[in-house]
């Protein structure tokens, strides 16, 4: 039998590329409309309808960096209480959760973090999705991916050449998130550390090179040891 995963954030970016993939599982995509994950009501009746095995926690509230700062209400909303209202209904009925964090919640000074070094977001992006993990790690029958992703082509006419990170697009990304699918626990995915700069340039030549002044943290890069433990053969 397919495991039926409802998929919430269902027409964002990454799970546009999700619905191009031929996989075991059988993904029910759910837009904002069609699963509100601030009405308890909503969740509830998709859960009801779809009787899923998982539940792939997509929606969120991301770009631009500066939402989050200005729009604090809906950051809380959106990123926190609204993950904190399906881990509560996963844990009521045994569903396992899988959450989409972000590589932001690391400190960025000194790199290569793994998934049990002590954590500090460098912006209110990171926070919220730091408090939406707080509530996800209470709930045992969970996996958290710590991602850094992002669409193809470079969307940027600028990157930084003295900031590293783990870029990786959306598609690849996608190869490797299905492949610890079914684990738990903490899990950072992303691709190999590299400048922004080098990253972008590899996908488009008229990016321009920049240097970030305090503005990014230097060193976001991840270690990807788990990840390649977890899928070696």
């Amino acid at each position: 039998m397919l495991k039926k995963i409802i998929v919430t954030g269902g027409d964002g970016r990454f799970a546009r590329e999700l619905k191009k993939m031929k996989t075991k599982y059988k993904f029910i995509f759910r837009n904002k409309k069609e699963l509100n994950i601030l009405s308890i009501r909503s969740i509830n009746s998709n859960i009801k309808k779809f009787k899923p095995n998982i539940v792939l926690h997509l929606a969120s509230l991301s770009r631009p960096m500066s939402i989050h700062e200005k729009m604090i209400n809906k950051s809380i909303d959106l990123n926190i209480i609204g993950t904190a209202n399906l881990v509560k209904i996963c844990n009521n009925k045994n569903i396992k959760l899988i959450f989409f964090s972000t590589s932001y919640v690391y400190p960025g000074k000194k790199g290569n973090y793994k998934e049990n070094d002590p954590l500090l977001p460098w912006n209110n992006y990171g926070w919220s999705k730091l408090g939406a993990e707080s509530a996800v790690q209470m709930y045992k029958n969970s996996l958290i991916i710590r991602a850094c992703m992002t669409e193809k082509p470079f969307v940027h006419k600028y990157a930084y050449s003295n900031v590293k990170s783990n870029f990786i697009f959306h598609d690849e990304f996608a190869k490797k998130f299905i492949k610890v699918l079914s684990k738990k626990g903490i899990v950072n995915i992303g691709g190999e550390t590299n400048t922004i700069f080098n990253f972008a340039k590899k996908n488009n030549k008229y990016v321009k090179k920049i240097k970030s002044k305090g503005e990014f943290p230097l060193k976001m890069d991840m270690s990807l040891s788990r990840f390649k433990s977890l899928t070696r053969k």
